[in-house]
């Protein structure tokens, strides 16, 4: 079932809203005329009613009863923000130039998280437009986006949301979106957008005074959760599956990011997710080519990306958070809040080498057994990262990995991410080595709302044992401080970081061991007592090695558990990468010795 306002052109538009309890409801033009539009029940719920003299942008409100007027629940645009009213949208006419556009795959992704408004001084659509062509030639083919879906204010991460279907107005609406995934698509990048069907926001979520779409069956850390088992579960079901190829159909987005998904509570024979995926796989089938679901969870549970047809829910892609916690406690040092269940190297080799770390042995943090093995997944089917707007903007500081570890590791946790047999994503700014923090920021207004968030913020904190006051996440400055110094790139260690990057991204490119995603061919040796990692990637005639310094000190060793010759590609100790003096030789064959320097990264490809 359609909802929400569906133009169909010549002044003609079809209103239909679900609300199932309901004994009246009409659509309210506000302008530029008054006018009451009566719409009628059907069976299943759905108030609907086909109306004429209708213009794009026209304003709307729906009345429930006799006196509660509120915003489309599938409201394609809030140009007033989240209690103001829906406006008309005119999906027909944007001048799309991608029909030849296919996507790429997942396998050949490298990935490139944004939040839209701390990308550029500007905070919009537009505004990144420019920046594409930076982005190839670091070697980016897709962006992610944190979700657009309209929020409260003008500041937040997106996951405030509080209407899936509109496009946050301060960031350029609906046409802004659409011009930039447009700009994308010419210039060969694949788009990914995140959305959020675990909660809604507090402020302007008004679904509730329309439907259950909530249950109180279960417990949530936002409160209720969305009813997606309860009764009336359908018109829920309906409303985020509608939400989902929305996105494909109206902005021609690739892929979707599924936000949390440990949060999603479906007790039912068939879960939403594996729905979503039997719909979007329909969808993908008649429109002649793929879109894809990723989908972000905690519970290392391969029953995510596991096949429909052998009980899983059919999801293409899932985040690997183990990854990142690998690689962030080695070289940090950090073992509190979750960081507490990782920091050996051991923890690091599995990681390379399977994708979870926790296959269901005991997690100290949890207190219980946790996760399933990823070992027989292929690497296609993960998302690695180093950093993501997670991982540093939960931090109280909001410190990024530049903050936190010298530059030679900076190095070494670049050159891990890109020689993993994974999808790599990159988080704005990574790059280059950002020195500014990446806070936690809203522009609620409600004062009694603003006050709990700024007190939710501090307990989360105090896991982590950071006792230090945090920055207010409602002041402007909090948000102003998080944009990225785009200058930066072009001077001194940030130009050099910039550079190792773009050299690490064309070699996982070039080189078939490196851009094939399977672990099928891959041999870890872990030399414990040097801290050492060397792994070998093959496929077909294609073969590299990579030595791997976890220590900060210089490691002399033997390599002798490899066939054959191969040529030095790439050194992070070399001068040209502002390194110590490497010793590490131009060529190696089995039996050769070495020296690798503090937090070394060293590529070689081997002859075949």
């Amino acid at each position: 079932m359609k909802i929400g306002a569906q133009y169909s052109g010549d002044g003609r538009c079809q209103f239909s809203v679900w609300a199932p309890f309901l004994d009246r409801v009409s659509c309210e033009i506000v302008s530029p005329e008054r006018m009451s539009i009566p719409l009628t029940k059907n069976e299943q719920g759905y108030w609907q009613a086909a109306a004429s003299g209708i213009s794009p942008g026209t304003p709307y409100f729906y009345r429930l009863g006799e006196d509660l007027q509120r915003p489309d629940p599938a409201s394609h645009f809030q140009p007033e923000g989240v209690h103001g009213p829906s406006a008309v949208i005119d999906h027909t006419q944007f001048p799309w130039e991608d029909s030849a556009w296919k996507g790429t795959p997942p396998e050949r992704m490298v990935i490139y998280e944004i939040h839209v408004g701390t990308f550029t001084a500007e905070g919009t659509f537009d505004s990144c437009i420019p920046r594409l062509d930076n982005l190839i030639d670091l070697g980016v083919n897709c962006i992610e986006l944190m979700p657009v879906a309209q929020f409260p204010g003008e500041r937040n991460w997106g996951y405030d949301g509080v209407f899936p279907f509109a496009v946050q107005n301060s960031y350029g609406g609906p046409e802004g979106l659409k011009r930039l995934v447009n700009m994308c698509h010419k210039r060969g990048i694949s788009v990914i957008l995140d959305v959020v069907y675990n909660h809604l926001g507090p402020e302007g979520n008004y679904l509730a005074d329309y439907a259950p779409y909530f249950t109180d069956k279960y417990r949530t850390p936002w409160g209720k959760a969305v009813n997606f088992d309860d009764v009336y579960a359908d018109g829920v079901r309906n409303y985020f599956i509608r939400n989902a190829l929305h996105w494909f159909e109206h902005y021609h987005i690739d892929a979707l990011r599924l936000d949390a998904v440990h949060g999603i509570c479906d007790m039912g024979a068939k879960h939403i997710l594996e729905e979503l995926s039997e719909q979007v796989d329909a969808f993908s089938k008649n429109q002649g080519r793929r879109f894809y679901l990723f989908a972000e969870s905690d519970l290392d549970d391969v029953r995510i990306i596991r096949k429909r047809e052998s009980g899983g829910y059919g999801m293409d892609v899932q985040w690997c958070d183990d990854f990142h916690h690998a690689v962030h406690t080695l070289l940090t040092g950090e073992k509190s809040g979750y960081y507490a269940d990782f920091g050996d190297e051991e923890h690091m080799v599995k990681a390379l080498r399977e994708g979870f770390v926790y296959s269901w042995e005991y997690s100290v943090h949890r207190k219980r057994h946790h996760g399933s093995s990823s070992r027989v997944f292929p690497g296609h089917q993960m998302v690695a990262f180093i950093q993501n707007h997670d991982q540093v903007g939960n931090r109280m500081l909001g410190e990024r990995l530049s903050q936190l570890v010298g530059f030679e590791a900076l190095k070494l946790a670049a050159g891990v991410l890109m020689v993993s047999p994974y999808i790599p994503l990159i988080f704005m700014g990574e790059e280059y080595g950002e020195t500014a923090p990446f806070l936690y920021f809203i522009s609620h207004s409600d004062k009694d709302l603003i006050s709990k968030v700024q007190e939710g913020r501090k307990r989360e904190f105090a896991a982590f044992e950071w006792h230090q006051e945090p920055p207010d996440p409602q002041s402007p400055d909090t948000f102003q401080r998080s944009k990225l110094n785009w200058a930066a790139q072009k001077k001194g260690r940030h130009r050099v970081i910039r550079r190792f990057y773009q050299r690490l991204i064309c070699l996982r490119k070039e080189i078939p061991a490196l851009s094939c995603l399977s672990k099928d061919h891959l041999k870890i040796w872990h030399m414990k007592e040097k801290h050492l990692i060397c792994l070998v990637r093959r496929h077909v005639k294609s073969r590299i090695l990579c030595c791997m310094n976890f220590s900060d000190q210089k490691v002399p060793f033997f390599i002798d558990f490899i066939e054959g010759r191969g040529k030095k590609r790439l050194d992070s100790s070399e001068p040209r990468w502002k390194g110590p003096k490497t010793s590490m030789p131009e060529t190696v064959e089995d039996y050769t010795e070495g020296i690798i320097g503090p937090y070394g990264f060293v590529l070689y490809e081997m002859e075949t």
